[in-house]
């Protein structure tokens, strides 16, 4: 079992399944951490406030305020009215996409010529129902663990992802949230290393 980190109280563990999905409400303080078990798993990510959660993770806002295209140690989260989030506190890896959004059904049918019933969209989707939240409120995404390269054209791909087993990501809750992931069923780019694999969850709050 992997250490949490420490000087906090664990709250909750669990392991999302290769291609699954997960939710939880995190109060102001506590922290959610990612590890991607086996290296190279994307996890899709959304986030809202929680006490109005039409006012929620805005990757413009995100990435203008950050000045960075990419998502690591000491970014933040910003919302539509450009209120932080969350916060990153620890990143083993280093590579964070904001620019390729989540797959879904109907894009791989394009991309790829694949009829499909599982996407990160149709796992948005689901999740999103428990909190009274429709498709409308899927907004641009972050994919934590996938490496997302740009060309100084402007030409971007996705690109084998640099994360190992056991790489994590910690964020921490600057306001109530809803925090909504998917664990990447994509299995026709390098986006979760072609083969799909569970990651785990961890949530703490400071001891």
């Amino acid at each position: 079992m992997l250490d949490k980190p420490s000087g906090s109280v664990e709250l909750h563990r669990e392991i999302v399944p290769a291609k699954g999905r997960w939710s939880r409400r995190l109060e102001a303080g506590q922290s959610l951490t990612l590890i991607d078990l086996e290296g190279q798993q994307a996890v899709d990510f959304l986030c809202y406030a929680a006490e109005l959660p039409l006012d929620r993770l805005n990757l413009p806002n995100t990435v203008k305020l950050n000045r960075s295209l990419y998502v690591t140690k000491g970014s933040k989260l910003y919302s539509d009215r450009a209120r932080v989030l969350m916060s990153v506190t620890e990143d083993s890896c280093g590579f964070h996409d904001t620019l390729a959004g989540c797959c879904s059904c109907e894009i791989d049918q394009v991309r790829y010529g694949v009829q499909k019933t599982e996407s990160c969209r149709t796992n948005f989707i689901a999740e999103l129902s428990g909190w009274g939240l429709g498709p409308s409120e899927i907004v641009s995404n972050i994919n934590f663990f996938m490496r997302v390269v740009f060309k100084e054209d402007g030409e971007l791909f996705i690109s084998d992802s640099v994360s190992k087993p056991g790489d994590r990501v910690t964020l921490k809750a600057e306001t109530a949230v809803i925090a909504v992931l998917s664990n990447c069923p994509q299995e026709h780019n390098p986006a979760a290393g072609f083969q799909p694999t569970p990651i785990e969850v961890v949530v703490t709050a400071e001891a």
